[in-house]
């Protein structure tokens, strides 16, 4: 098991994620280039996946592509992104995936900011 697979324990394969966002394929891939998501190869397969907690229901947080975008612009990769959302903070409490749930984007983007520099 990978250290990513440890710290997320629920994956959705791609085309569970269109299932769940009532969405075509190709429109996943597309929100995947876009960097309004991003997935990890995980499993005994390899299956590209997204974490379960980034959607709501049947759509997906609506701070998530600003986090992404924010700390891809810091020069973290997928998995560091997924790493860095998924790993616990004593500052915050909690993980920073948890505060972007509750609503705390602000808080979680000024904190992704600061790790550009």
């Amino acid at each position: 098991m990978s250290e990513l697979e440890s710290l997320i324990t629920e994956w959705l394969p791609l085309p569970d994620v269109a299932e769940r966002l009532g969405l075509p394929i190709k429109k996943v891939h597309s929100l995947l280039e876009e960097r309004a998501l991003v997935a990890a190869r995980v499993g005994e397969r390899s299956i590209r996946s997204v974490p379960a907690e980034f959607l709501l229901e049947d759509r997906l947080m609506d701070s998530l592509k600003g986090t992404i975008s924010v700390l891809s612009d810091a020069g973290f990769s997928d998995e560091e992104i997924l790493r860095w959302l998924f790993t616990e903070d004593d500052s915050l409490p909690g993980r920073p995936v948890d505060a972007l749930r509750q609503g705390r984007k602000t808080e979680i983007r000024r904190r992704a900011q600061a790790l550009a520099w």
